[in-house]
Parts: C-alpha cells; structure tokens; sequence
C-alpha cells in the first residue's frame, strides 16, 4: 500500500476547485443602471431632496419627496461618472447642501459598489417652496 505525502496532495476548497487561488476566483462586474440606482437611493436619503413623478414629458408631473430622484452613470473601470436630476425643498442653502449631497452620493457609491466617482452634476430642476415661510412683498 502506497502512500502520498500530505504536501503533495491539492485538497479542493468548498467550491470544488483543487487552486483557491484569486487569480482563479474571476471578477466581479456591476453595471452602470445598478450604479445609478445606488447614486439615486444615496441622494433619496436626504430629506430635501426630491424627484419628478409621473407624467409625460414633464406635462403632468408632480413634485414628491417620497421617490429617488433620476440618475444616469456611465463607468470607465472602477471610475463612475454620475448626473443626478432632482428637486430641492426651499429655501434651503443651495451650496451647502449640493456639497453635503455630493460627499454622500460619493461615499455610498464607494461604500456599495466600490467603485470612486471622478465626476457629478447636479441639475436642480424644480425647487418646492415652504407655504409657511412665504411672506408678501409690500
């Protein structure tokens, strides 16, 4: 009866592959549209954030606070380049809080996707103006 030295022999890893090397594992490929959906939850996540919802063509459509706004992405390797479009409550320091937005936005892509966004824009297009703050004009 023969046997092997231990060295000598591969054990197979869990998968059933005799080399568990990450050479071998392959690698892992996240689309653009999964990327904007992940751009548009991160800046969902601020309360004065809003989207357009429903409509055709912007004929119809409504402000809510309650959806993610509209995001495009397009990836150049690990790099993301983002365009948000949304809508902001107002009055609301609108620097300040693109800047806030923008760190936020770049974290969570980073976070989940593991991925680093070189470039956004931010397109405001509609602000939601506070019944309660409105004063006349005399």
């Amino acid at each position: 009866m023969a046997t092997t030295p231990q060295s000598l022999t591969k054990q197979p890893d869990s998968i059933g592959n005799s080399d568990s090397s990450s050479a071998q594992r392959g690698t892992t490929t996240i689309p653009a549209t999964v990327v904007a959906q992940v751009a548009a939850q991160a800046a969902s996540e601020f309360e004065t954030v809003g989207s357009n919802a429903g409509g055709v063509l912007g004929i119809g459509s409504r402000r809510n606070f309650a959806s993610r706004p509209e995001a495009r992405c397009e990836l150049y390797g690990q790099r993301a380049i983002l365009h948000l479009n949304l809508g902001l409550a107002f009055p609301t320091p609108l620097s300040s809080t693109v800047e806030k937005l923008r760190a936020h936005v770049s974290n969570r892509v980073q976070e989940l996707c593991g991925m680093s966004v070189s470039k956004m824009s931010i397109e405001i297009s509609w602000l939601n103006p506070s019944s309660q703050i409105r004063k006349s004009l005399k």
